[in-house]
């Protein structure tokens, strides 16, 4: 390969580093205001927050393809680029707990919503089965203390 492919296949790898390290930087950005979002209960900023996740994630998914196409046809290429790969690894495995924290706000929230529901309903949302539908049939206490 000549010197100046390798130099250009060098710096796609580069560029497309760069642009995966800007966009892991605006992931981090959005889970905290997600982490935000749950904790205040605020459904709408949540529900912004969750599209920007997912548009940023379908972007990091396209620049890894491009990635790994390029360091397929350059060793050199991927060599140089290590460095900095392992600095964006540690970006991802960053936003990884920060997701796996925002998720456990929810089940939490989310519990808590069950366990109310349950007192007013008097359904134990902790029993039950699913029927053939699917859908959850919980198990019914001896008093109802609200109907809707």
């Amino acid at each position: 390969m000549s010197p100046n492919l390798q130099a250009e296949l060098g710096a796609a790898v580069r560029t497309v580093l760069d642009e995966m390290g800007a966009t892991l930087a605006q992931l981090i950005a959005v889970l905290d205001e997600e982490r935000d979002a749950l904790t205040s209960a605020d459904a709408k900023a949540l529900n912004r927050a969750g599209e920007a996740k997912q548009m940023l994630m379908r972007r990091l998914e396209q620049l890894d393809v491009e990635r790994l196409h390029l360091c397929s046809t350059s060793v050199e290429a991927t060599a140089q680029a290590e460095p900095t790969w392992r600095e964006l690894l540690k970006s991802l495995a960053a936003c990884r707990d920060k997701n796996q924290r925002n998720g456990a706000l929810v089940g939490q929230r989310l519990n808590q919503v069950r366990r109310a529901l349950s007192v007013l309903t008097g359904t134990d949302a902790q029993v039950g089965t699913y029927n053939p539908s699917g859908a959850f049939q919980g198990t019914h206490r001896s008093v109802t203390l609200a109907q809707a």
